[in-house]
């Protein structure tokens, strides 16, 4: 007999045991030393194998019916592989080999005060001496076993896995000898998940490779659903800093696979349980906890497997692997694009971001019709509005007929990275339906060229980013892209527009809700964008706008019709601060602030701010804090900002900073009043300067007036990167921070820091 020991509880072995007990139950030896739950269980070692080879005299049987195999003889092969495993399988077990088999099962037996408990036996291969070769996948798994006359039939069949067709032909065609591969056989307590659920984790986002979260996918049953892609599953996000829950999606969960006589099968799942998450929160915050021990532990990204005991009531963890980021972004990343070939110009009108696309050109009226768009297509219509966010999203580019460089076409697609010409003023009836274009927005005129031409996108990798005294923050809106652009040099960011996240996800007028009854997920929507996106970047300020709907924009919301009414002029209308106290839309507003609350003390994001928009008078923001106040937004622990967009804001900048804690410079809204000039007027682009004199001389008398106060201005708007001169503007009139949209980032802080050091 060997004075290797057969049998080892999991709890005693870990990485450095690979040799002999393979990797995975050394994997799962080295989560239990972790104070990670592992079911409960022990494994055979390698030594245990080759024991039982040897004490059974099969060796020289198993070398003598794979002499002379030829692998492509399929009639031959499938017949010594039979024989091969007949002589393991029907060998008998040692009877020392048996007995510590047996004891160790028995003593699980006791561990779970249980006679006979249902195990799952797992093939644990080892080839420590074959680095370059992967067994993975090769070996048997055997599934509720009960009693020790199965168990140690499992062991055997385990054992005899090593000589399936597959695994022969492997080795003979790698040139290993047979018997270079050793097996132990990981034995746990069968998972009760189908009485319960199981599913994946991963230590970072696995689309955009953003690192501070935990990913959580949950189903019913047994996990072999979700990782074949049969069942749409729940998905759960989880900030790492704080343990908090920052997005719950609830998945069909349709089926689950369920133990049945001995064998699993597939059965639905009713209907009551498919609407519940399969995980209680606390379950979804241990599993993150469990998470970031095993990446500390192993100092890189992991993907876990997991399940909920439903017999036992416990998480348990599984099984562990490293994880490859995928799609992780690029940090640093500037790209510039030209075309190297013409084309047949067809329009042209305002560019808006600096980039080429191509695609097929798809016109609609109005929203109703987005059923009729695809991915890829060239939006083409007279103008946009917040509804249309969903479609703008999926476009190649966009081009309208109205609109000036701040519409909301152009805002919006500035944020998305969508290039799109605006103001073209005869789109719709130039452009025809499916036709391919090109949109050219690399130059201040934007150009749409018939045909798809062909074009050039070149990349530099910024590996110097200059360091700035002025703040260079973003403006977003979109929860979606905030991981991926989590790795930009920036700030944080300051603007996010609770708009967007409305259209994008909710895309139901508030009120309307309240009156269904759903309130609460209207709530849920916005604390999940806006957790999503004060996640990303912190600890960094994030600011979140309050809604700043006009009375148009919100009627195009579903049961918008119902609660708004027509106004002449719905940018000088009922918007901003004036809703919130207004008795026709404060109970609409208790919403926003309680999503609010929830992100920044049940997720504990403590690095957002809030801003209170198109504030006209001292007496209307008093109004707006104390509401806020009263719906758990207190000023004691939570910065509050106004938009300096209005005229007043800047003449009783005194007041106002006697009120908020800082400002944020509308440069859009204000340069509209202040020249009164419609920012919406394609004819009246040419007189809308935000280098104006007046504009020019505002911005300095509200900075030297807030810094007084020791309040913080910032500037959100579109004007920095795309105005000559403005940049120097800004900064000699000594703005704490500059906010623009993702595309423009990294121009902007070369360009903030070339200023500085001309200015200095």
């Amino acid at each position: 007999m060997t004075s290797q020991p057969f049998v080892r509880s999991l709890e005693d072995v870990g990485g450095d045991d690979v040799g002999s007990v393979g990797g995975k139950a050394a994997n799962l030896g080295e989560l239990a030393g972790l104070d990670v739950p592992v079911l409960p269980g022990f494994t055979t070692t390698a030594a245990a194998y080759e024991y039982y080879v040897d004490e059974t005299g099969i060796r020289s049987d198993i070398e003598s019916a794979l002499d002379g195999l030829d692998v492509d003889d399929v009639s031959d092969l499938q017949s010594r592989g039979e024989r091969v495993r007949r002589l393991i399988r029907e060998a008998t077990m040692p009877p020392d080999l048996e007995t510590q088999i047996v004891e160790q099962y028995e003593a699980v037996a006791r561990e779970l005060d249980t006679r006979d408990p249902a195990v799952a036996v797992r093939s644990s291969a080892t080839a420590e001496d074959l680095p370059t070769a992967s067994f993975a996948g090769q070996q048997d798994t055997f599934l509720d076993v009960t009693g020790r006359e199965e168990l140690l039939d499992a062991v055997k069949g385990c054992y005899a896995s090593l000589f399936t067709d597959r695994a022969i032909v492997y080795r003979e065609n790698k040139g290993f000898d047979h018997f270079d591969v050793r097996l132990a056989c990981v034995v746990q307590k069968m998972g009760q998940a189908d009485l319960g659920s199981s599913g994946v984790l991963f230590t970072l986002d696995p689309d955009s490779g953003f690192e501070n979260v935990v990913v959580v996918e949950a189903a019913y049953g047994f996990g072999e659903l979700i990782v074949q892609g049969e069942v749409d599953p729940d998905r759960y996000v989880v900030f790492k800093p704080t343990n908090g829950i920052l997005e719950k999606r609830l998945g069909g969960k349709a089926q689950r696979m369920v133990r049945q006589n001995g064998d699993t099968v597939v059965e639905d799942v009713p209907e009551p349980e498919r609407n519940q998450y399969a995980l209680s929160d606390d379950e979804i915050r241990t599993l993150a906890a469990y998470a970031e021990r095993i990446e500390d532990h192993f100092d890189r990204p992991m993907d876990v497997e997991w399940l909920l005991d439903g017999d036992l009531g416990q998480l348990f963890v599984v099984q562990a692997r490293p994880e490859t980021v995928h799609g992780a972004a690029e940090a640093n990343v500037i790209r510039s694009y030209r075309l190297l070939e013409e084309g047949e110009t067809l329009l042209d009108g305002v560019a808006i971001g600096s980039a080429i696309a191509t695609g097929r050109v798809r016109l609609l009226d109005d929203v109703s019709q987005m059923d009729r768009f695809q991915a890829g297509d060239v939006l083409v219509t007279e103008m946009t509005a917040p509804d249309w966010v969903p479609i703008m999203k999926k476009a190649s580019a966009i081009v309208t007929e109205r609109g000036g460089k701040t519409s909301h076409a152009a805002i919006v697609s500035r944020e998305l990275g969508v290039p799109a010409v605006v103001g073209t003023q005869r789109a719709t009836k130039v452009l025809r339906d499916g036709d391919a274009v090109t949109v050219d927005c690399t130059s201040e005129t934007g150009y749409v060229y018939d045909g798809e031409l062909e074009f050039e996108t070149r990349e530099e990798t910024l590996t110097d980013v200059p360091e700035t005294e002025t703040d260079v923050m973003l403006i977003l809106g979109d929860p979606s892209r905030a991981f991926s652009l989590a790795s930009l040099p920036v700030d944080g960011v300051g603007l996010v527009r609770e708009e967007f996240i409305i259209t994008s996800h909710v895309g139901t007028h508030p009120l309307a809700m309240l009156e269904r009854g759903e309130g609460e997920q209207y709530i849920t929507a916005l604390q999940t964008g806006i957790a999503k996106i004060a996640a990303a970047f912190y600890p960094d300020r994030v600011v979140v706008r309050l809604s700043d709907f006009k009375t148009d924009e919100y009627q195009r919301l579903e049961g918008g019709w119902k609660y708004e009414f027509d106004e002449a002029n719905p940018m000088l209308g009922w918007r901003g601060a004036s809703r919130y106290y207004d008795e026709d839309f404060r109970k609409a507003f208790r919403l926003e602030c309680e999503a609010l609350r929830r992100v920044r003390e049940e997720v504990g994001l403590d690095n957002v701010t809030v801003m209170v928009p198109f504030c006209r008078t001292p007496e209307e923001g008093q109004r707006v804090l104390d509401m806020m106040d009263g719906h758990g937004l207190s000023q004691t622990d939570l910065d509050v900002f106004v938009m300096a967009e209005v005229p007043s804001n800047v003449v009783l900048a005194d007041r106002f900073s006697e009120l908020f804690d800082g400002f944020s410079i509308g440069s859009n809204d204000l340069t509209q009043l202040l020249l009164g000039v419609d920012r919406n007027s394609e004819k009246l682009a040419s007189l809308f300067d935000e280098r104006d004199e007046a504009v020019a001389r505002s911005i300095e008398s509200l900075v030297k007036e807030a810094h007084e106060h020791d309040r913080p201005v910032g500037i959100c708007g579109d004007a920095p990167s795309t105005v000559p001169g403005f940049v120097d503007l800004l900064l000699e009139a000594d703005v704490d921070s500059i906010s623009v949209t993702p595309d423009v980032a990294l121009e902007t802080i070369q360009k903030v820091s070339e200023a500085e050091n001309r200015l200095s």
